[in-house]
């Protein structure tokens, strides 16, 4: 491998988990040329890890908009831009980590002779050059990238998610801190939003869980989420006294670094749960739905999962919206996970 290019575009969680490739490349590699194609936004979370050399944007979001105004030969242009820079970076290795036809043809517009997909389907299989299936243990976190590395021959010692902060971000979300009376690892961060009402904890929980963590810990709950939570965000806190809400009110690279400084986090399968883990903060990681992983690689990371007959059941609920894997989680068990967190992190 001398010039790889990685692509894993989307979603926040899974280029978080699929942030320990670019090291173990590296480990492997030292003098490998390594690219990311990644979406506008979600590049954030890569920008400043020394493993990768170059970020080639999908803009997937501006040429959908484009398409649906009618300007489509734009589109057919800007698409033929991005498909002479891929074949400019003559990559002679592409990773495929997200296994889709979207995915698999951008390998394919490479022209790269080593096309690897990962468990690839919806056609883009017959676009590589060779496709592995998704293993490992499923129970791990970053479980498939680690069984992908592994197949390549890379150095996988501490495969699990890491980030790098943007220092800008890093000292706005400082003083943004400095601004509520907060100093780092004074406060909580709860992750409670995803974009599936079926990976939601129930507000009145997240309001007994904060007054319970003010009580016991001393640490502020602080509310993050994007500009979509704001209105589910503004009801949860007003029935939750002393708790911080800055839902939709930072990047997604301040997010991190407020992530980075906290003193926990505890959230549900949601992306900034899971920077929590890769930053080494105690967490506790809420599941219902779906459970991604049960091992997070780290002494003070905790997941609850109830693991009931109908779970995971993931987009197809039988529930008839009771969510009884989520409702059966009580607050005085996640607060108890949390102080086992609190003391394996001491």
């Amino acid at each position: 491998m001398k010039r790889v290019l990685i692509i894993r575009p989307s979603a926040i969680g899974d280029v978080v988990f699929a942030s320990a490739f670019p090291t173990a490349i590296r480990r492997s590699y030292p003098d490998a040329h390594i690219a990311w194609l990644i979406e506008p936004g979600i590049e954030q979370l890569i920008a400043h890890d020394p493993d990768v050399d170059e970020r080639i944007l999908l803009p997937k979001a501006e040429w959908k908009a484009l398409w649906k105004s009618g300007q489509r030969m734009e589109v057919l242009r800007r698409v033929a831009a991005l498909r002479r820079r891929l074949r400019d970076g003559q990559f002679d290795t592409v990773l495929d980590l997200q296994g889709l036809l979207k995915s698999g043809l951008f390998a394919y517009l490479t022209g790269a002779p080593r096309r690897i997909g990962l468990g690839s389907r919806e056609g883009s299989q017959w676009l590589m050059s060779e496709v592995v299936p998704r293993g490992g243990d499923a129970a791990r976190i970053s479980s498939e990238y680690l069984h992908l590395a592994q197949h390549l021959g890379l150095d996988c010692s501490d495969f699990l998610p890491h980030l790098h902060l943007d220092p800008q971000a890093e000292a706005k979300a400082l003083a943004r801190l400095a601004d509520h009376g907060l100093a780092p690892g004074r406060y909580a961060v709860f992750a409670a939003f995803t974009t599936r009402p079926q990976k939601h904890w129930f507000a009145d929980a997240w309001q007994e869980l904060a007054s319970l963590v003010q009580q016991q810990t001393g640490l502020v709950p602080l509310l993050l989420g994007g500009p979509s939570d704001r209105e589910a965000a503004a009801s949860l806190s007003a029935g939750a006294p002393g708790l911080i809400n800055l839902a939709g009110q930072t990047s997604l690279s301040e997010s991190a670094a407020l992530i980075r400084h906290a003193g926990a986090l505890v959230g549900v399968d949601t992306g900034l749960t899971h920077m929590g883990i890769a930053f080494s903060v105690p967490t506790v990681a809420i599941f219902g739905s779906t459970c991604p992983y049960t091992k997070t690689g780290r002494d003070n990371a905790r997941v609850i999962w109830l693991g009931l007959s109908c779970s995971p059941c993931r987009r197809n609920p039988t529930c008839g919206g009771a969510w009884t894997c989520l409702r059966d989680i009580r607050p005085q068990r996640v607060m108890g996970e949390l102080n086992v967190a609190l003391r394996q992190a001491a």
